[in-house]
């Protein structure tokens, strides 16, 4: 029953109109059912409006895409490829980045909600970032993308929590074996908290998080959504809501 609402015709047309583009997918009605009667005068097989369903604002210019997401997976793959490691364990991070990064690395993700899929070189775990599954010392190669900002504050059915991401960060340094590496990205620019949504770091604060490990470089997309790679932390100074792409090492013991 709740499949069939998910695709009934009411939810495909109510969702062509949510979220901020309202205006130009009410602009782009006329054109939507001047082509609907051109397609109809073609085809043997005619459209019934049981089945429609609007997709009113991808006529765009470029093939639109989230920065943040797009190039911490990139950062990640192409580090991932130098590195060659056995074995990779991400937190929480973009699922269709994980499934992309297994087919190159045996991977294993936990998520504080467990991913139930079946893929080769992918094993899923259920987990919460503060209590890790995870014995100390125990994971070579470590990855938390635009994760650790979220922890505490409830969005994703967590305890409220305001030291949530310092805990969670204790944890990510718990598990880490010394001599591995640690990819990180968070929100970094004007330090604040959006509730429920997420927080926003200084660079600064978040390398005191992670006072046992050593930070080996540091990229960031900035507000303009460009990919600076191998940067100074300092250039997320003048930065609003970037992401801030931070690579760590555990000293060896």
């Amino acid at each position: 029953m709740r499949q069939l609402f998910r695709n009934s015709v009411f939810v495909r047309w109510g969702a062509a109109f949510l979220g901020p583009h309202f205006f130009a997918s009410l602009g782009a009605l006329p054109r939507y059912f001047v082509e609907w009667k051109i397609y109809n005068k073609r085809a043997t097989q005619q459209i019934s409006f049981r089945d429609s369903y609007p997709c009113l604002g991808d006529r765009v210019a470029a093939t639109p895409f989230d920065p943040h997401y797009f190039f911490q997976a990139a950062w990640l793959a192409r580090r991932l490829q130098e590195n060659k490691p056995s074995s990779h364990v991400d937190v929480g991070s973009s699922t269709m980045m994980i499934n992309v990064l297994s087919a190159g690395v045996k991977t294993v993700f936990v998520d504080y909600r467990p991913l139930h899929v079946r893929l080769s070189n992918l094993s899923s775990l259920a987990g919460d970032i503060v209590r890790l599954p995870f014995q100390d010392g125990s994971i070579t190669s470590l990855s938390c993308l635009h994760v650790l900002e979220h922890v505490g504050l409830g969005r994703y059915g967590d305890p409220i929590d305001p030291e949530g991401s310092l805990r969670a960060a204790a944890e990510l340094q718990r598990v880490l074996k010394p001599g591995g590496t640690f990819f990180l990205s968070v929100p970094v620019g004007r330090e604040r908290v959006c509730f429920n949504a997420h927080r926003v770091f200084r660079p600064s604060t978040v390398r005191s998080f992670f006072q046992d490990l050593r930070l080996d470089a540091f990229s960031l997309v900035d507000d303009a959504g460009q990919f600076n790679e191998d940067v100074p932390p300092e250039a997320a100074s003048d930065v609003e809501y970037g992401c801030g792409l931070f690579e760590f090492v555990k000293a060896r013991e």
